[in-house]
């Protein structure tokens, strides 16, 4: 049933071969810019302790996408029910959050005067977080 199969599901993690086919199957549609996990800026990406805790998240952003895909991708557009809608609203907020999250755990390794460009944005990021 489906509560056994969630309960299951969080609490054991997929193989890592059935995580790679499901990300591929399901990529961010191009006319979807903000689908795509953002990278780090060159700059930034330099200090190794940054580039370990982003390629974690990156990782993790990367699934969000292809949840998002495939969620998305299941239901009519131009007829969602409330629950659809609410469900999306989440997951795109979810990454929203770990974009802002990024930026936060970067700000204490950047100049002070770059400081301000880990501030929350109500614009998405592009292709590059920053």
């Amino acid at each position: 049933n489906l509560a056994a199969s969630i309960n299951y599901s969080t609490t054991h993690q997929l193989q890592e071969q059935v995580l790679t086919e499901a990300t591929n199957k399901y990529k961010a549609p191009g006319n979807c810019v903000s689908l795509h996990v953002p990278t780090v800026n060159t700059p930034i990406w330099g200090s190794p302790r940054i580039r370990v805790q982003e390629l974690k998240i990156q990782k993790i952003l990367k699934l969000l996408t292809s949840e998002i895909t495939a969620f998305a991708r299941s239901i009519d557009g131009m007829d969602m029910t409330e629950e659809q809608q609410d469900a999306l609203a989440l997951l795109y907020n979810t990454q929203y959050e770990i974009n802002c999250f990024r930026k936060s755990a970067i700000r204490p390794t950047l100049n002070p005067k770059f400081a301000g460009l880990c501030k929350a944005s109500a614009t998405p990021p592009p292709r590059q977080l920053f």
